[in-house]
């Protein structure tokens, strides 16, 4: 049975798989505290050095073109891994396995198509922005209308970006939700706004060590408070067995989020829309010293991505495993349990609280003999085993279902998703002080990471693409300069004040690629009709891109087509639309010329 002990106890005691936690999780020690200000101070501190004296907004957007390959690729991994990767990547995992991976399977190949067609055009031209190549092949308002659309799409993911670990954190720790999105923001605004684009290439090479040296050290510590004769490969047998390793998915269906299909051709597309078009990326590999430098980056992020994202995946699956050995809380959000506890429905939830107990009690047995039957290689036993485990997980999910119902009742408001609460309380319930801080460092330094990276952009395809094109052509370096540095700060508040009002997001390492999805498959139509089909013109590329984007939101709201393979329909669309509407304009012409 476990007991909780108080944060002054320095040591874990283990006992017949009995685990004796450290901390409640409602509060950090002095130690954790000096490890989470002193990482967030030095990272803030080191980029705003290393980019000092900045003259023009040729040094402010794109570095002064000075990145090495390393940190190009580590740049392009930061911008893209934010805080909801490690927060609701292990969550997602543990309700739902490996499979999300196959979403990445498209990317390896969507960098070598970048690599080749892509890059050479960005160089040549040497944009601010991937944007302003569209009105050289193009026209004005077709370069307009994609900026946007990218400003519209990051503008709103930048909110949900730094909502969405201020959400958690302040449930989990009892912080005001309110001054944590205040903190997160105002320390990624100042040093964005006094570095620019250096700031964020240099702060993402310590912020992705702190990162991965974080994650690892979770990993390894869930590993290690797993009874004495269960081993990482034991864990990894049993969680295929309970069906949490399904990495691939042959099934081809266009309803089912996750299968190898979706990933490699709806990630694909989706991955050459957001590292080809959107300019948080694009303004990663132009800061690049030349072309070669801005490939080797590119394609480090296509190798190393995959097995990133599978490890974080995996450190959920071990999670599972761990709490197969471990009572699970009922709901691992206990800020809405807490309230329950304060309402007419308590004595309900001890009902629904000893129910859970029970089941726990009844699964650790079969889980420990499951084990027993795995390394005997005892099939029959295995298979009966795995049956029970599996209709004990069944009756347990039937309890959290009535949870939520009475979550509900408490409160319409309620969040009845704990996905993304999975990986952190984990964290505060069993981790070490100084460990606890780091982790907490390690959430905070990946929302600014990404965050940094999406304000440099959003300032950049502002400032270049709709001020300096269409309201002040004709200023100085200076001017610009300052301009730059106040639209950074501007779109700062803004997502600031986007995270103040959003809510109830489920999954929010979906949410995010759903947000995505719905804008990116119509720009990147636009840019490979760009790229490929020479005959397209103005016209007929900007009418293709706002009849394609219509179809795609449609499809959205009122179809059961999943998200991924919006970003494949919306590129489909543009290219078919551009070049039926390029006919019937050209036949327009010559029938006016007659």
């Amino acid at each position: 049975m476990e007991q909780t002990l108080s944060h002054s106890l320095p040591f874990l005691v283990c006992s017949n798989s009995t685990l004796l936690l450290f901390n409640d999780f409602t509060s950090m020690s002095l130690l954790d505290w000096f490890v989470l200000v002193g990482s967030l101070v030095f990272i803030a501190s080191y980029g705003i050095y290393k980019s000092r004296g900045q003259k023009n907004i040729q040094d402010y957007l794109k570095g002064d073109n000075s990145m090495p390959w390393f940190m190009v690729g580590l740049s392009i991994m930061a911008t893209q891994a934010s805080a909801i990767t490690f927060l609701s990547g292990p969550g997602q995992a543990y309700t739902d396995g490996m499979r999300f991976v196959q979403y990445y399977f498209g990317l390896p190949l969507a960098m070598i198509i970048l690599s080749v067609a892509f890059l050479p055009i960005y160089h040549k031209l040497k944009v601010y922005t991937a944007y302003e190549f569209l009105e050289t092949r193009f026209d004005l308002k077709t370069r307009v209308l994609t900026s946007f659309l990218f400003l519209t799409q990051r503008g709103l993911a930048s909110g949900l970006t730094l909502y969405a670990p201020a959400l958690i954190l302040s449930a989990l720790l009892g912080w005001n939700i309110y001054w944590t999105n205040l903190f997160i923001g105002g320390i990624v605004i100042v040093y964005t706004v006094a570095g620019g684009s250096k700031a964020v290439s240099y702060t993402h090479l310590q912020q992705m060590s702190i990162i991965f040296i974080g994650m690892f050290l979770a990993g390894f510590m869930i590993v290690k408070l797993l009874p004495p004769d269960v081993s990482m490969i034991d864990a990894t047998k049993i969680a295929g067995k309970l069906g949490k390793m399904n990495i691939i998915d042959l099934e081809f269906d266009m309803s089912n989020k996750y299968n190898l299909w979706s990933g490699l051709i709806g990630g694909m597309f989706l991955a050459l829309s957001y590292f080809g078009t959107d300019q948080s990326q694009v303004s990663r590999y132009i800061s690049a010293k030349d072309l070669k430098e801005s490939r080797m980056g590119l394609l480090m992020n296509g190798i190393i991505k995959v097995p990133m994202q599978f490890a974080i995946l995996f450190i959920g699956v071990l999670l599972f495993v761990f709490y197969q050995f471990n009572q699970s809380p009922l709901f691992f959000n206990n800020n809405e349990i807490e309230q329950l506890k304060n309402t007419p429905l308590a004595n309900e939830l001890v009902v629904l609280e000893n129910q859970h107990q029970a089941l726990f009690e009844k699964r650790k047995q079969e889980i420990s003999l499951l084990n027993a039957s795995i390394k005997s290689e005892n099939e029959t036993a295995i298979s009966e085993h795995t049956n029970t485990i599996k209709s004990l997980i069944k009756e347990e999910d039937k309890v959290r279902a009535d949870l939520s119902t009475l979550m509900e009742k408490r409160s319409d408001k309620s969040e009845t998703n704990d996905t993304n609460y999975v990986f952190l309380r984990f964290v505060l319930d069993y981790l070490p002080h100084g460990l606890i801080g780091l982790l907490i460092a390690v959430i905070f330094a990946a929302s600014m990471q990404s965050k940094s990276a999406e304000l440099n952009s959003l300032a950049s395809s502002s400032v270049v693409d709709i001020y300096k094109r269409m309201f002040n052509k004709t200023a100085s370096d200076e001017h610009y300069l300052w301009v730059s540095k106040l639209g950074t700060a501007l779109w700062g508040l803004y997502a600031v004040g986007v995270a103040m009002f959003a809510n109830k997001l489920g999954s929010l390492i979906e949410a995010v690629n759903v947000l995505g999805s719905l804008f990116y498959g119509s720009i990147l139509g636009v840019f490979l009709t760009a790229f490929f089909l020479k005959k397209v013109q103005g016209h007929a590329v900007f009418y293709a891109a706002l009849i394609a984007e219509s179809i795609v939101l449609y499809m959205y709201f009122f179809t059961d087509i999943t998200f991924l393979w919006f970003n494949f329909i919306g590129a489909f669309l543009v290219m078919i639309f551009g070049l039926v509407l390029q006919i019937f304009i050209k036949q327009k012409a010559i029938f006016q010329e007659i």
